[in-house]
Parts: structure tokens; C-alpha cells; sequence
């Protein structure tokens, strides 16, 4: 039997579900049987009265079990933004995973992400629940990225690259207040259970069982010789890599042994060192710096953001052949909300997959990219 609701869209009421049920209304209105929901019924309306939309409203609470698994079984897909997700997304999971429902999110919390691959997958498995962390610009575009380059390497060479070097050429917009506050509850987390602090810094940690070959680190600013120019540690590829490995498990290792790192290009010469080794220092998220969890730009400022990521791939004889995937607005909500709003239609519409703890790559692949390509300001280039 069909579910009442195709996707029910859960944390409505936050900055970043505010523009997921924006977008959802303008960009897919005919035809989907959506609700939003959250545990705040006045916030609910607010939000529907504010946007316009006529649609349902659930209440649910993030710690009430039977509140969550009656919202799951009502839809066929659950988008949740109610993060950080070791805090608040851990019942949801659970539920979803025993009824079968899809679900797709943006964390970047790869410690809770284990945690719940080792206590969901095979519930999952058994269920049919396709459960899809890392929807959003973490992890989206490397996963994919990746994904479309060893497409064209396979079609140009018949083998994948062995080697793949990601690099943000550009990036303008800010990281969400939701990321902020995941980092700082991952950090709070690693700090009362040091055990944790191994799994973070292991790429192959959302591979459970593998071990892969030692990757390179990108802890530190050098001079990358593949660009000609100098490169800085890129604050999110300590989640992103972990996700690219994973799809590489999911796939059965299609990649063969692939090494793979991500950093941020600053330039040539000493003005490129020099930006290197300040960008190396930076922490955006320090102190009380940047938008408070539920807190985001304007629209206007959402517009004005973009991201080119250049990804290098090298076969073992030193030949070279490139991947670029671009954004039209602000990554860490314009471009977020559209590719988690995107993956949730995806798996709704395009994608037949059996149950399991998947990564966006892994699952969607192909079917996502095309929906980004022509409905969400991205591109995909290789060759």
C-alpha cells in the first residue's frame, strides 16, 4: 500500500528546512504529496502562512520514538534537517530503519554516521529503509565529483584513475549554522570518548572491515605539483573523503585502491604560500564567528555564492585527466537545500535500490546527477 505522503519534510521550522519546503513548493508542485513537520505546531503554520503553501503539518518530537515511527510509516521518503544529528537524529534513524521508510539528511558527523551504519544497516537491509547521509554540499558534489570523473576515465582509458586530487578553486558563502554546531558536538563528543578521535581520523571509517591504502593527509599547506600552485587543508574533506571511500565500498570497490584527498587552492608564488598557511590557521567556526544554528543569509546573499571544485585524476603513468563540478549560489544553503530536496525526489522518483545505509553516489549516482544538471544551477564537466 502507498504511503499517505510521498516525503514528509522534518525541521521545517529551521533556517535550512524553511528553504528545502520553499523549494519543494516551487520547484516540484504538481503532483507530490508532501507534509512538513517539526514538534512546534505554531511554528508549523508560521512557516506554512509565511511560505504560502497548503500542506499538511505533523507534530513529532526528535526524542519521542512512537511520535517518530507514526510520522515514518505516513511517508515514503523523510527528509530531516533537525541536526546536530548525534543529538537529534538518532530515534529517527532508528525509525525509519524499521519501517522501511527512505531518508535522507546533510550530516557531516562521521562518528555518529558509524555509529548508526553499525546499529541500522542490516535493519535497514531487511526493511527496504534506503537511508542517505550527506545530502547536501557535504558531501554531494566530491561524491559525485569523483564519480564523473572515473566515468570518463573508464570511457577514455577502460580503467579508473588511481589517483584523485579534489581541489576548491573558488568558493564564495558561508558554512551553515548547522555545520558549526555539528563540528562543535562532534568535538564535544570525541573529547568525553577519546576512542572517537581514531575513528575520525581513519579515511576508511564509514568502510567497516576495510582498510584501504594510506591516504595522503592534506593536514598541511604545500605546493601541489599536478596544479602548479600552492594548496590549504579544506575544512570539510575529513567528512567528504570518508563518504567517497564509502561509495567505493558500496560499489564494491569499482575504484580499485583509490587515494584521494581534498584541499583548497590559494595561488602561485609567496602571496599563494602565504594564503596557504593563514587559511591553514583559520577556524571559521572559532568563538562565536558566523550564523547561530537556525541563522542563515539573505536571499540576496545566497544568490551571490558559487563553488568550482577541480578534481585531477592521475593514472599510475602520470597522465591526467580532470573533472569539474560547479554551484550557482551560496554552498552551504543555496545549493545545500536544492541537492537534499533533490536526493529526496530522486530516491522517490528515479532510483530502485534494495535497503541499506548508502551514500549518495553509492545509490543515486548517475539518476541525481541529472537532476541537479537540469533543475538545480550545478554542472558536471569531464574530459
Amino acid at each position: 500500500m502507498a504511503a499517505e505522503f510521498d516525503i514528509v519534510l522534518f525541521g521545517a521550522t529551521g533556517f535550512t528546512g524553511k528553504l528545502v519546503a520553499d523549494y519543494l513548493s516551487r520547484r516540484d508542485p504538481d503532483g507530490l504529496r508532501w507534509a512538513i513537520a517539526g514538534r512546534d505546531a505554531a511554528k508549523l503554520a508560521s512557516v506554512r502562512d509565511e511560505l504560502a503553501i497548503d500542506v499538511p503539518t505533523l507534530i513529532a518530537d526528535s526524542d519521542d520514538p512512537a511520535a517518530l515511527e507514526a510520522m515514518c510509516r505516513r511517508a515514503t521518503v523523510v527528509i530531516s534537517t533537525v541536526g546536530p544529528y548525534q543529538l537529534y537524529g538518532s530515534k529517527l534513524v532508528a525509525a525509519c530503519a524499521a519501517a522501511g521508510t527512505a531518508y535522507v539528511d546533510l550530516c557531516g558527523e562521521p562518528a555518529w554516521m558509524r555509529q548508526m551504519i553499525d546499529a541500522h544497516h542490516d535493519e535497514a537491509q531487511r526493511s527496504g529503509a534506503r537511508i542517505v547521509f550527506s545530502c547536501g554540499f557535504d558531501s554531494i558534489p566530491f561524491d559525485l565529483g569523483v564519480l564523473t570523473l572515473q566515468e570518463a576515465a573508464l570511457a577514455r582509458f577502460g580503467t579508473p584513475v588511481t589517483r584523485i586530487k579534489a581541489r576548491v578553486r573558488r568558493m564564495k558563502g558561508g558554512f551553515s549554522g548547522g555545520t558549526a554546531a555539528s563540528l562543535k558536538a562532534t568535538l564535544a563528543a570525541a573529547a568525553r570518548q577519546p576512542s572517537l578521535f581514531g575513528l575520525l581520523s581513519d579515511p576508511f571509517a564509514l568502510a567497516p572491515g576495510h582498510a584501504g591504502p594510506h591516504q595522503p593527509t592534506g593536514l598541511l599547506p604545500e605546493f601541489d605539483p599536478t596544479l602548479q600552485s600552492w594548496v590549504a587543508p579544506f575544512i570539510m574533506a575529513p567528512i567528504n573523503t570518508k563518504n567517497v571511500h564509502r561509495s567505493n565500498f558500496l560499489l564494491g570497490q569499482r575504484w580499485g585502491d583509490l587515494l584521494y584527498d581534498e584541499m583548497v587552492v590559494t595561488g602561485l608564488g609567496d602571496l599563494g604560500k602565504a594564503a596557504a598557511d593563514a587559511l591553514a590557521k583559520l577556524n571559521p567556526f572559532a568563538g562565536d564567528k558566523g550564523p547561530k544554528s537556525g541563522e542563515g543569509p539573505s536571499k540576496e546573499e545566497r544568490d551571490a555564492g558559487h563553488f568550482d571544485i577541480l578534481f585531477a585524476g592521475l593514472m599510475p603513468d602520470g597522465t591526467r585527466i580532470d573533472a569539474t563540478v560547479t554551484g550557482d549560489s551560496d554552498p552551504g544553503y543555496g545549493c545545500t537545500s536544492k541537492m537534499l530536496a533533490e536526493s529526496a525526489l530522486c530516491l522517490l522518483r528515479d532510483v530502485e535500490a534494495e535497503g541499506g545505509i548508502w551514500t549518495p553516489g553509492a545509490i543515486m549516482g548517475a539518476p541525481l546527477r541529472e537532476r541537479l544538471l537540469a533543475r538545480a544551477g550545478m554542472t558536471f564537466t569531464a574530459g
